[in-house]
């Protein structure tokens, strides 16, 4: 079994930044262009529309593969802040799990965009195309 899956590893890591980017560039989008409307994205401070460009811009890169592990690091300590500060101290009380806090989602950002950051975007990825041009 792991013969036959481990030659799809690659295509895999691929397929993985590309879903990973998308979903971030999904909520950049929201934020930044109110779409779709999501009532809890209508007014956003700041803080939450600077998280809405960094998400939209390098989600994009992700997407493509493009400097996929610098963009890939700053995501992941992107989504780390977002957890504990929007989080976990959400009400000025840290709310410790995860469940209870609705920072699943960020944590499993932060963990796999720190995956991507050691990884690499994988073969099917612009950082692969520019590597075999030089």
């Amino acid at each position: 079994m792991e013969q036959m899956l481990s030659k799809w590893q690659p295509a895999v890591l691929s397929l993985f930044r590309f879903i990973i980017g998308l979903l971030l560039f999904q909520y950049g989008v929201a934020k930044i262009f109110k779409f779709p409307v999501i009532p809890y994205f209508a007014n956003i401070p700041p803080l939450i529309y600077t998280a809405g460009m960094i998400e939209l811009v390098l989600g994009a890169l992700l997407m493509v593969g493009l400097l996929t592990r610098p963009v890939a690091f700053i995501l992941s300590g992107q989504m780390a802040f977002a957890y504990f500060l929007g989080h976990m101290f959400k009400t000025g009380e840290p709310v410790w799990l995860p469940l209870l806090n609705n920072g699943t989602a960020a944590i499993a950002f932060c963990f796999s965009c720190l995956y991507l950051a050691t990884a690499g975007g994988g073969p099917i990825s612009l950082d692969a195309l520019l590597r075999k041009k030089s």
